[in-house]
């Protein structure tokens, strides 16, 4: 029992102090690209002020002021930070056009006479995301939150069940992505209300059947275009296919053969028309010198 009753109290010891530390700082949220004024605690007879800022993303910077020697001073801290008013008269410290780069912890310091103050912030700083509400391939509407800090809540009139996408940004930012799916056909018009810390918003569209079949003819337009041209280019390769074996299968133009036999026909004819001719001539011959020869004279035989 003393055990347990022992580390109950460091328990709770733990609890307070831990409360007590956390207790004084304060959380400021900014939208991007604002200005912010964060102030010191209000003390008369300062001797000395100290702002320390201590960024998530970066290295830590430091402004001070002294009152025995009227002098500012700084360290690493960028141009866009610095004293709004006079340091003697206001130490407040103004962070001009807020950036991401800017979320972290701000401590005031203020040295007096009466003491040490000191007042802790945690910046935030809020990114309104692009709200954008389209109509899918298939009828439906999308609504998307994009690059948002932090994450946006998407909602719907009428109501759906949908279950929201979210993709994280190297930034800190996220993009929150739902789809409304309507359980009746005849459910056209929607509403996105997108919830978020920089600001509300809200649109409606009209997703119409024939914006679904429209999209569709655009999925079925280039199919049909395709299948034609792979129809004509298969008919042609075919027709050129034929045509070659058309040009293969046809028999080769030879020139004809030639046989000794027609030379020895061609001849004979012409042979045995000199031999008729000699026979005739030599007829006429003998003939023609019968005439010739003096009476009393016979030819020789």
């Amino acid at each position: 029992m003393k055990i347990d009753g022992k580390t109950v109290c460091v328990f709770v010891l733990l609890t307070t102090t831990k409360a007590a530390r956390t207790a004084g700082i304060k959380t400021v949220s900014v939208t991007i690209g604002n200005n912010s004024v964060l102030t010191c605690p209000p003390n008369s007879n300062v001797i000395m002020v100290t702002w320390k800022i201590i960024p998530k993303v970066g290295g830590a910077c430091a402004l001070g002021y002294r009152a025995d020697q009227n002098r500012t001073g700084r360290t690493s801290c960028s141009d866009s930070m610095n004293w709004k008013f006079r340091p003697d008269y206001n130490p407040a410290l103004e962070i001009q056009q807020v950036d991401i780069t800017h979320e972290g912890k701000y401590i005031c310091e203020v040295v007096t006479t009466d003491g040490n103050f000191d007042k802790k912030y945690h910046l935030t700083v809020l990114v309104p995301p692009r709200l954008t509400l389209s109509c899918d391939v298939e009828g439906n509407s999308v609504c998307e939150a994009a690059a948002g800090k932090p994450a946006a809540q998407i909602s719907w009139v009428p109501e759906s069940n949908s279950c929201p996408e979210r993709k994280n940004h190297d930034n800190g930012t996220v993009t929150v992505l739902s789809r409304f799916t309507a359980e009746s056909t005849n459910l056209t018009n929607t509403t996105c209300i997108m919830s978020h810390l920089a600001g509300n918003q809200s649109k409606s569209i009209t997703c119409h059947p024939s914006d679904k079949n429209s999209n569709n003819l655009h999925i079925y337009i280039p199919l049909i275009f395709l299948s034609i041209i792979t129809l004509l280019a298969v008919v042609y390769y075919f027709k050129l296919h034929r045509d070659r074996l058309c040009h293969k299968t046809k028999p080769p133009e030879t020139d004809p053969v030639h046989f000794p036999e027609d030379d020895a026909m061609e001849v004979e004819p012409y042979t045995t028309y000199v031999q008729k001719e000699n026979t005739i001539y030599c007829s006429v011959s003998d003939l023609t010198l019968g005439q010739n020869i003096p009476h009393g004279l016979s030819p020789a035989r």
